[in-house]
This record gives C-alpha cells, structure tokens and sequence, in this order.
C-alpha cells in the first residue's frame, strides 16, 4: 500500500461511466490507488453500456481501474458490483459473480455501529427511466453535450492552474427543475428505505453527492466520477462522509495534486 494510502472499513462509488468520454479515469484511478476498504461497493453506471453502443472509447485508465478492482478482489477485497441503468446489461446475471466481483440489482449493508442501509443505484425509483427511456436517451445525448463543454472548460482552468470545476454541476444545481427532480428522488428513495424499516439508503444515479436525514431516513448519495470525482466512505466506527477527490488544485505545471485531497467531514 501507498504510505499515503487512507484504509476504510467501506467504500461506495457509482456513476463512472467508463467508456464515455466524459469520464475522469484519471481521478478515479488516483483515488483508488490511494484509497484502501475491506469492502467496495461500485453502485451502477461504472461501465457506460450505452455510450459504448454508440461509439466505442477505452483508454489505458479505464483498463487500470478495472484491473485494480480485480486484483483487490481476488486479493479478499469484498467487491459488489450493483448495476444501474447505464450497465443494465448486467442485470440478467445477478446473484453471479465475474473475477470474485459479486453483482447485484440491491443490497443491504450494515456499517459497524449496527445501522442497515439499502445499496441500490436508484434508476429504478426514477420515473423518466421506468415510463419515458426515449426522453431519457435523449437526456443522455443532451448531458454528454454539456460534459464536452466542461471538458474543454477545464483543460483550460488547469492550463492556468485553477483547480478542475464542474460547469455541468453547477448549471444543474441552479436550475429549479432539476433541483426538484433531485429533491423528489431523494424522498422516494428514502420512503423506500423506511418501507422496508431500514436505517437508511446508499444511491446514486442523480450525480448529486449528499449526506442529510429524510423523515428519519439517513440519504446518502456516493456523486459521479464524470462531475463532481466523489465517493461515500464509512470508517472504522460507522461514520459516513463524502470524499470530493477533486477538490484540490492542480499544479501549474500539469501535474495533478488529487492524491492530497481530503475528506469533507460530514457528521453521520
């Protein structure tokens, strides 16, 4: 292990979208090299099925992170893999598993102070997906639109040393629609969550990381690694908080510094 590795008893990530262009394999390859759990959770969309139909795009990071995850799992990691709607060609086979990667549509987690949370990517309890896929692809095709701009965005902030920033986060998190889509997912998936008398739920899908307590449920959502770069980690007492790995700056001269980033606290 890299002597400035941190080790956690979990780590959840989802939506990588590896295989598109707009995913930042860079940062998560540094992330997971630096960042050691006795069990990881890869909470859907980690391979973009649909991207890769359209266009095929895999590049040496995207081979390095998958073998990292094998590796780790061959080596006794616990690596459950819950697909989403981007990777649902995975579904037929859950209860399976690829290289000692366990895959799954659901699972229950229990963190080390006895609370039970729900693992799930969250696509299911999205309505656009379950009765509109059409304006759902054509979200898709809208979003990888935006995520080139962002690209381009940011190769020019690290030109003049500027730490990377999401210009895709931030439209969508000032737009009323969507922060009411976000905010109804949120207590949908919580809703779920009490239904089955559980102490909380560990999602994704939405690309909004976030840690807040729902009518007694606690919501957590682990982000992306094509926007934001964060994880959900659980330590050693059962505490939960987010990770934004890139929320560092990137040095002048291109080097980037992720590997220094810090954990934002987040009491849970």
């Amino acid at each position: 292990m890299n002597p400035n590795s941190r080790k956690y008893r979990t780590i959840w990530i989802s939506d990588t979208h590896l295989g598109s262009r707009g995913c930042k394999a860079e940062f998560l390859l540094d992330f997971l090299q630096h960042n050691h759990a006795e069990h990881i959770y890869l909470v859907g969309d980690i391979v973009d099925g649909w991207a890769l139909r359209k266009r095929w795009f895999w590049d040496a990071f995207h081979d390095q992170i998958l073998h990292l995850l094998f590796e780790r799992a061959q080596r006794g990691v616990h690596v459950t893999y819950v697909s989403g709607n981007h990777d649902e060609f995975l579904r037929p086979f859950i209860h399976h598993q690829i290289t000692a990667i366990n895959l799954e549509d659901e699972v229950v987690h229990t963190t080390a102070d006895g609370r039970k949370f729900l693992v799930l990517h969250g696509d299911q309890f999205d309505g656009v997906m379950q009765f509109a896929r059409w304006l759902a692809k054509l979200g898709d095709w809208a979003y990888e639109r935006l995520l080139m701009l962002n690209t381009v965005y940011n190769r020019w902030r690290k030109w003049l040393g500027y730490p990377y920033w999401s210009v895709s986060a931030y439209l969508k998190h000032k737009t009323k629609s969507a922060v009411n889509f976000i905010s109804a997912f949120e207590e949908t998936l919580a809703k779920e969550a009490k239904k089955r008398k559980l102490d909380g739920v560990i999602c994704g899908h939405i690309h909004h990381a976030e840690i807040r307590e729902i009518d007694g449920i606690l919501y957590c959502n682990d982000g992306d690694w094509v926007e934001s770069c964060t994880a959900l980690v659980e330590d050693w007492d059962g505490s939960l908080q987010i990770v934004q790995w890139a929320g560092v700056a990137v040095a002048a001269d291109g080097r980037d510094k992720s590997s220094l980033a810090e954990p934002e606290p987040v009491a849970a």
